[in-house]
């Protein structure tokens, strides 16, 4: 089990974030096509992550649809077969939801800036703050605060809950 501390945000300038957000750390920056199927699931939620070399990474989450800072608590367990992966669970639990996604991705220390255009919905951008063993859910607040303000996020952009419940 791994945990962050993580928010989201609709973004009504992508351009200019994306230069704040590079002005932190240029060199660590990769982009990913990502398709997220949701399941119906009891708990928390259930989604498979597909790449578009086939892999994927199956990821159950619990986290408040709350606005603004928020923990996650995690698992992620990767797959070399994600459409073998896909196909079981569509069959088990039936999909929920479908969320497709060109998300940028820019680390800085141990955090995770993503710039997300999410098809249907927009521009959006999510902040992930991994916590290592030692620290609290107040110290990835902090680390989270200090990056909102360098980057410029105002806490009326924050948005709760998920993309897919958008799309739902």
């Amino acid at each position: 089990m791994a945990s962050n501390i993580e928010m989201k945000a609709r973004v009504e300038d992508p351009v200019a974030l994306r230069q704040r957000a590079l002005a932190l750390n240029p060199n660590d920056v990769y982009v990913l096509e990502q398709v997220d199927t949701f399941f119906h699931c009891q708990t928390g939620r259930l989604k498979l992550r597909q790449f578009a070399d086939g892999s994927a990474e199956l990821i159950a989450y619990q986290r408040p649809n709350t606005q603004g800072a928020r923990e996650s608590v995690y698992y992620r367990t990767p797959t070399a077969d994600g459409a073998g992966l896909l196909q079981a669970l569509t069959a088990s639990l039936g999909i929920k939801t479908i969320v497709r996604k060109r998300r940028e991705v820019m680390l800085v220390g141990q955090s995770r800036i993503h710039l997300d255009a999410v098809e249907s919905l927009g521009d959006f951008m999510e902040i992930e703050v991994v916590l290592e063993p030692d620290q609290s859910a107040s110290d990835g607040e902090t680390i989270l605060a200090d990056l909102m303000q360098k980057l410029a996020i105002a806490s009326e952009h924050c948005i709760a809950g998920a993309y897919a419940d958008f799309i739902e």
